[in-house]
């Protein structure tokens, strides 16, 4: 079981991708290799294939790292299954896993994530979560973004040395951005989405 993430970029053309592009790459390298892990094609269009419990953490790094310009939003499907073919290009490779995300992709219309894995009650719930996830998730600011992108990818720092970090003046500035973009219920999700998607196989 492998999860792939299929994703393009809102607004792309609102900005110069050598705006955007680097943080896109840095997060996506984070993950493996180009082309055989992830590849960006279309100039704007992106996948990845990680480890089916990491996706959800995945997607939501990947929507801060994008957020953190204002102009821009991601759209991103996330589909779990089998992947039969693994080529050095993902975007050659198949298998149930590169289906699911790309249908859960086309049918995503004004929703900016999705999922779709073989089980339909997990469809179901997390359709609900994810629902609710957005309406804050959707409207971080880009200093919320940025501030949740950092924390993600230095989980084991305290907000004081995320402020560093960040060179911000204070730990407090930290704590009222993370609250306002519900950092917490985030990380908590995360752990049950982790929990949930274990007990499928």
């Amino acid at each position: 079981m492998k999860a792939v993430i299929t994703g393009d970029i809102i607004d792309s053309r609102k900005l110069s991708s050598a705006v955007w592009m680097s943080d896109l790459k840095a997060v996506l390298n984070q993950y493996g290799s180009e082309p055989k892990n992830w590849e960006i094609y279309r100039g704007d269009s992106f996948q990845l294939i990680i480890a089916v419990e990491d996706a959800l953490e995945t997607a939501l790094l990947i929507k801060a790292a994008v957020k953190q310009h204002k102009e821009l939003d991601v759209r991103m499907a996330i589909g779990v299954g089998k992947v039969d073919y693994l080529s050095d290009k993902i975007t050659e490779s198949n298998g149930a896993a590169f289906i699911n995300s790309g249908e859960c992709f086309e049918n995503l219309k004004k929703q900016t994530l999705g999922i779709q894995t073989p089980w339909e009650q997990f469809n179901t719930t997390f359709a609900v979560i994810f629902s609710f996830m957005l309406i804050i998730v959707d409207n971080w600011t880009s200093t919320s973004a940025e501030i949740v992108k950092k924390a993600l990818e230095n989980p084991e720092i305290n907000q004081n040395q995320l402020a560093s970090a960040l060179n911000r003046k204070s730990q407090s500035s930290i704590s009222s951005s993370l609250k306002r973009a519900a950092y917490d219920e985030l990380k908590n999700m995360i752990v049950f989405y982790k929990q949930e998607i274990k007990k499928q196989w």
